[in-house]
């Protein structure tokens, strides 16, 4: 009788066995798989310094002479230590010089033109197109307060020729509310056309003065750019532009530096006086801070003027 071997079982073992270690190998796979992958971290804003935006070259030609005018602005009301009674201030202003044609308005179709940047206290500035249209703040709070005035490129960027800038101090007594904002001599906020249909009052809601008193004699930086919401094209680069008055930077031969922070980054210095266009902005909102720095390297104290920080918004 002859004994028949049965092969089948090995077969079925070894096949188990070579599954066994595909299956391994494919979860050593996932786990190696699993190890390495990782969450894409968020974009980290990285500015740096850039040239004039071909945009504002564009403009700059089409301004001309005018780049090059050397404005004098001068503040007929309110005077230098007048005293106001109420709440409403009436600013009007005169422009001399040689403006090779410079002249503050407002193209309907750009929405752009040559302006004056108007400063109460130190709050964020107004741009005042039409000198001969009417100018008024209401709601003034009674106290002490500071004006600041300097004529504008339609890029917002200040012309620095002596006699450009000008700041008068005046009292108000009997003023407005100072839980309401300054307002217009209608009622309403600025730069809209009032109810009656008369001529629209330029200006913008502003608050009550924190700064203290400010000494015209002293070193003063005056914030003027950036401000407010920067969309598409304008929302990168974006300039940052001030007034610089009884103080010359380092690189300008004189002692003093300008000392800037956006967010909490590290701070940065302009040594030279002029515009800095600052590119890599991502959305959202952001701080921006100036200081004027003596030549002991800290803030010169002048009202609390020399360190301003503003908030801006940028919508990409």
């Amino acid at each position: 009788m002859k004994i028949r071997l049965i092969r089948f079982p090995l077969l079925i073992i070894t096949t188990v066995a070579a599954l066994s270690l595909i299956a391994c190998g494919s979860n050593q796979d996932n786990a190696n798989t699993t190890a390495t992958s990782t969450v894409t971290p968020p974009p980290t804003q990285i500015l740096k310094v850039v040239s004039t935006p071909h945009a504002v070259l564009d403009l700059k030609a089409t301004h001309g002479e005018q780049d090059e005018a050397r404005p004098e602005l001068h503040v007929v009301s309110p005077t230098e230590g007048a005293v106001i009674n109420g709440s409403v201030v009436a600013v009007k202003l005169h422009l001399t010089g040689d403006l090779k044609g410079y002249q503050p308005h407002k193209d309907p179709a750009t929405q752009k033109g040559n302006h004056i940047h108007v400063i109460l206290d130190n709050e964020p500035y107004e741009a005042y197109y039409e000198l001969d249209q009417p100018f008024e703040l209401r709601n003034v709070v009674a106290g002490k307060h500071t004006l600041r005035v300097f004529p504008s490129r339609p890029w917002h960027e200040s012309y620095k020729s002596e006699a450009a800038f000008r700041m008068v101090t005046f009292t108000v007594k009997g003023g407005g509310d100072a839980s309401k904002p300054t307002t217009t001599k209608a009622g309403q906020t600025m730069a809209n056309s009032n109810s009656s249909g008369t001529a629209p009052r330029e200006g913008k809601d502003m608050k009550a003065s924190t700064a203290g008193d400010v000494d015209p004699a002293k070193p003063l930086l005056t914030y003027s750019r950036p401000k407010g919401e920067y969309k598409e094209a304008d929302a990168d680069p974006i300039m940052i532009d001030f007034w610089l008055s009884n103080a010359k930077l380092k690189g300008d031969g004189g002692e003093y530096r300008v000392r800037y922070i956006v967010d909490d980054d590290e701070p940065r210095f302009i040594d030279k006086w002029g515009p800095v266009w600052l590119s890599g902005w991502l959305a959202g909102k952001h701080t921006v801070r100036l200081e004027l720095l003596g030549p002991d390297e800290f803030p010169v104290k002048n009202g609390d003027f020399n360190i301003t920080t503003r908030e801006i918004t940028i919508v990409k």
